[in-house]
């Protein structure tokens, strides 16, 4: 059988893993921490000195995690393709079409919600730009997906990944896996016994033994002749090259020349593109709080137990006292019998724990104005709305951070509809039944421009948010319905620009019957 020691590409790969894999032992470790405190087991790395002791847990780092969460799920991105020239506008909301209905198919907003996720407890998430030629029925279509930050390694010695020597993504299948989506190569994979180090989630043990590691290398290259970076995608598996895009895409898989992924940090690291969460911030106090919890407790059951202290002078006997069946007990001395209790812990460190949570659900953005609760009698939808829009800064700053690195996905995103679909296949759009003609010239439109050399300056990629909350869609339409009241905007620019639901078809059915009424006016007049 072959293995990485007779293929020499392999092999320089395989070294090269090894080395991001090595350099990222600690990194998979703190990630491991993260997850197992958001969990709530903060006790999992101290040691029992008493199997009885009390470790009481209050997920104050899971709450907080969870309310922030909460918040950036009224973030969710869309993207909108603006054009600054007229005559690139049909192509722009052909190309906006075409993107929300890729974000449809790979069902993004689940994949916003799991880099959410890693975002706010490891410190970073990381998402995929590729392409998948089985969808659409097999027509193809790009897609932005989440990626598990403890399935990637970026090149430990840069701190931008598109200057990194490689990016692995890696994850494993066993042998009959291997024997049905690669059987030219089933035979010669040896059992790489790679990387048994790692113990699952805490609560799963796989057998990694049973199982062959299935390597996907990026690899990005500057050609100083044409002075243009490719990127190319090499797959590995026991000791083999199971697939290279260098023999079939020898000038770049991709034409953008990019590595396929987007990272997005909490709190940035120097030298990395990494980053720290919330559980990295506010791990100390979580455990301290529950520390003095557990004081607390043994407090509490050593208090519930008092103790009797019997001398051998005092002539009872210590059986005969512990049976308090009894209502006669005989000794010489009640002097030498003594209750004992346990002290109670100063009044104040009650209060003290209730501080440190206080604490980390402040600093982590997780207050009560953030969470909907007024203690002071607030009822007012605006008054509210603003409250909430004021305590969410960090959720804010966070979804700032999101929807930079959604706008370089979908510019990513772009260029591959534009090299692999956009020419071939038919671009579903909404049509205007008043216009018809419309949505066939903007599909037109893209397929001819998006095939060019080069993309038209004049189309430029924002984003919004798919769905307001409801009180700042409340407080919006509110000043919408107040302009069209005064007369400074008319009720058809006070349309566009209202939120609800159902606003294409309100808009559809407008037109309709406006050019309804047009046409009996004009059957009248003829």
């Amino acid at each position: 059988m072959k293995s990485e020691k007779t293929n020499p590409e392999a092999a320089r790969l395989y070294e090269l893993f090894r080395e991001f894999y090595e350099a990222g032992a600690g990194e998979r470790a703190r990630i491991d921490r993260c997850e197992r405190i958001y969990r709530g087991d903060h006790w999992f790395d101290v040691p029992v000195t008493d199997p009885n002791e009390p470790r009481p847990v209050t997920p104050v780092i899971h709450s907080a995690i969870e309310n922030v969460r909460a918040d950036l799920d009224d973030f969710v991105p869309e993207a909108v393709i603006t054009a600054d020239s007229a005559a690139y506008s049909e192509l722009a909301e052909t190309l906006t079409r075409v993107i929300k209905e890729n974000h449809l198919n790979c069902a993004y907003d689940e994949q916003y919600r799991a880099v959410t996720h890693d975002l706010l407890v490891c410190g970073y998430g990381v998402q995929e730009i590729g392409y998948d030629p089985e969808a659409e029925g097999g027509m193809g279509s790009a897609f932005v997906r989440h990626v598990d930050v403890g399935s990637i390694l970026f090149d430990p010695l840069v701190s931008d990944l598109q200057d990194g020597r490689a990016v692995f993504k890696y994850t494993r299948f066993t042998r009959e896996w291997f024997a049905d989506h690669y059987p030219e190569h089933a035979d010669e994979l040896s059992d790489d016994g790679l990387f048994m180090d790692v113990d699952g989630d805490g609560c799963l043990t796989p057998r990694y033994d049973r199982s062959i590691m299935l390597i996907e290398c990026w690899l990005r290259k500057f050609d100083s002749k044409t002075e243009k970076y490719s990127v190319h995608m090499v797959k590995l598996a026991g000791g083999v090259v199971l697939e290279d895009s260098r023999r079939s895409f020898p000038e770049g898989l991709y034409r953008h020349g990019r590595y396929p992924f987007v990272v997005t940090t909490l709190f940035p690291r120097r030298g990395t593109c990494l980053g720290l969460g919330l559980v990295d911030m506010y791990e100390t106090s979580q455990r301290y709080s529950d520390k003095l919890d557990q004081m607390v407790m043994k407090n509490a059951l050593l208090s519930s137990h008092n103790k009797l202290l019997v001398t051998g002078s005092s002539g009872f006997d210590a059986d005969d006292l512990r049976d308090w069946s009894k209502e006669v007990h005989k000794g010489d001395n009640l002097s030498g019998v003594t209750w004992f209790q346990t002290a109670p812990l100063p009044a104040y460190l009650i209060g003290y724990i209730a501080d440190m949570r206080d604490t980390i659900k402040e600093e982590s953005g997780s207050n009560e104005w953030s969470r909907g609760m007024t203690n002071y009698g607030v009822t007012s939808g605006t008054a509210i709305s603003a409250l909430q829009e004021k305590s969410s800064k960090r959720a804010r700053m966070a979804a700032k951070s999101l929807h930079s690195a959604f706008r370089r996905a979908v510019e990513q995103e772009l260029e591959l509809e534009r090299q692999f679909a956009l020419g071939l296949r038919c671009i579903k759009t909404y049509i205007d039944r008043a216009d018809p003609e419309g949505a066939a010239r903007a599909d037109a439109a893209a397929r001819e421009v998006m095939n060019m050399d080069d993309m038209p300056i004049s189309i430029r990629v924002t984003v919004k948010v798919q769905k307001e909350t409801g009180f700042s869609a409340i407080a919006h339409n509110d000043t919408v319905f107040r302009l069209v009241e005064t007369g400074m905007i008319t009720p058809e620019v006070g349309l566009e620009m209202i939120v609800f639901e159902g606003k294409e078809q309100a808009k559809s059915l407008m037109n309709e019957k406006q050019s309804a009424i047009s046409n009996q006016q004009l059957a009248i007049s003829n």
